[in-house]
């Protein structure tokens, strides 16, 4: 491969999280009754519910803040969070939308070669942790932007990113 050639990398998002507040407090046993695609975690004290469309799965406590997991874009998410609290809003529960935020994007990227990981790690020791016993990967961190990428030595690199606004600052 050539120094000067350019390859484009595709960085393809995989995971958005998000938060939000009903602004109400919610009967987790009444969800898991009558709400769809439900699953009740009593001894947690939790509820998980899937949507189907966008496609993803929410953590609901009682105190009323519920964790949206699976969107692959800060829309979607947003989207799927207006719907899950459209559906607790049909279930009979007072519903607010407020508080919505992205707290943490994930996304993957393959490099066209492979990375020696124990010299990639010494070139970067301050920042590069590398134990491959008890993970086959480097973990670079990069404390400016919060980001935290894991890097194989396929050359798969998984960027997770703690969002402030705005959200795409280090992807």
């Amino acid at each position: 491969m050539d120094a000067d050639s350019d390859v484009a990398l595709d960085i393809l998002i995989t995971n958005v999280v998000c938060v939000f507040r009903t602004r109400c407090h919610l009967n987790l046993r009444k969800i898991a009754l009558e709400g769809a695609n439900v699953i009740y975690k009593r001894d947690v004290g939790k509820v998980l519910m899937k949507l189907r469309k966008p496609r993803i799965t929410a953590t609901i406590w009682s105190s009323g803040k519920v964790i949206c997991t699976g969107a692959t874009s800060e829309e979607e998410a947003k989207f799927g969070a207006r719907r899950l609290a459209r559906s607790l809003q049909k279930l009979g529960f007072q519903v607010i939308f407020t508080d919505f935020k992205v707290v943490n994007v994930l996304a993957v990227c393959n490099m066209p070669f492979e990375i020696r990981l124990p010299e990639f790690t010494k070139n970067n020791r301050p920042h590069a942790s590398y134990e491959p016993e008890l993970h086959p990967a480097v973990c670079y961190r990069i404390k400016t932007l919060r980001a935290t990428l894991q890097i194989f030595s396929t050359g798969s690199i998984t960027v997770t990113d703690h969002v402030r606004q705005p959200s795409d600052a280090s992807i």
